[in-house]
């Protein structure tokens, strides 16, 4: 994969490129943002474009170089990334150890920590005198969902790259040209993976899309026949484990979201959940203002619970009998 191949993070590559072409490659990066958003790849893909034995600031794809760091069996390319829950201090070492040599094949040896923030206290100490007393034959790149738990002894000595959520179109073409999916799926699983093209292909591997709306169409037969107890059937519709839990609240709320939206704007083109366009038009009617903001707020407090290991099913039917007693 060359830098034109990586989608939505167009800024990004530029910077990137520019750096290559003036030769003002900095000697330490990070590369921060959410996860599955192209930070691995690119830094591969960088590593690539330094080393590659063709002409161009990009990568060719072609040379014995970018085959090997393809295959990941590239000597001067090396990557770390946590044993269990951690990067321990020997980890580095080793790390430190490999940046004595000069590089074997390429242009520059490139070092990736994958996880970063997962540095324990004495893993980030050693590693800040690697930064302190940069060789220059060697970059190094950090990636990291967390910036914030980085030491800001190391944040201020590497040159920061921030990764975007991928934009809804951008992702939803990745989707339907790399994917294959068709483009009204592509379009309808873009919003629910915020942004990531890591959350989408595991979500499409789970065929997501199949149960998606389970919860708001189980709400819609609640408004129609008024089963009071119906709040523990829907409860149930959102299983145990705790990431389905966050998905299909995610889409609980951007219904609300898209309610709201509607009613301001009369616009479909802008919901996130097209597919339910005549559900969204009849609650957004039915429902005031006030009513779905107060709903959207249930739901956040519901996933804050959640996600601070309180006990799933009593969050949920509490949520519910909140929701439908609106």
């Amino acid at each position: 994969m060359s830098f034109e191949n990586i989608y939505g993070q167009n800024k990004q590559i530029a910077i990137l490129k520019r750096a290559i072409e003036t030769g003002r490659v900095a000697h330490a990066y990070l590369f921060h943002g959410m996860k599955g958003i192209g930070k691995k790849t690119t830094a591969r893909t960088f590593a690539k474009a330094m080393n590659c034995k063709g002409e161009n600031i990009d990568s060719c794809d072609k040379c014995s170089s970018c085959a090997k760091i393809d295959r990941g069996f590239h000597p001067d390319v090396i990557t770390v990334e946590p044993k269990g829950v951690s990067i321990r201090i020997q980890d580095i070492r080793d790390l430190q150890n490999q940046m004595k040599f000069k590089p074997f094949e390429g242009k520059k040896r490139i070092f990736i920590i994958v996880d970063a923030e997962k540095m324990n206290g004495p893993s980030a100490n050693a590693l800040l005198k690697t930064l302190e007393e940069p060789n220059p034959s060697n970059i190094l790149i950090l990636i990291t969902s967390r910036p914030y738990q980085l030491p800001a002894t190391i944040i201020s000595r590497c040159q920061k790259i921030r990764f975007d959520p991928i934009r809804r179109n951008t992702l939803a073409s990745f989707l339907e040209n790399s994917a294959s999916l068709d483009s009204k799926s592509a379009w309808l699983l873009a919003p629910p993976s915020r942004g990531s093209i890591g959350n989408a292909l595991e979500m499409m591997k789970r065929s997501y899309l199949s149960s998606k709306n389970e919860v708001i169409e189980k709400i819609v037969d609640y408004d129609n026949e008024k089963d009071p107890l119906v709040f523990f059937t829907i409860a149930d519709c959102f299983g145990e484990n705790r990431k389905t839990i966050t998905e299909k609240l995610d889409t609980l709320r951007d219904w609300y979201r898209d309610m709201l939206v509607y009613k301001e704007t009369k616009d479909p083109d802008i919901l996130i959940n097209q597919d339910i366009l005549n559900i969204t038009r009849r609650f957004s009617e039915k429902l005031s203002g006030h009513d779905i903001l107060r709903n959207i707020k249930t739901i956040n407090l519901a996933y804050r619970a959640i996600e601070q290991n309180a006990n799933k099913q009593l969050t949920l039917e509490s949520m519910m009998f909140k929701l439908l007693n609106t």
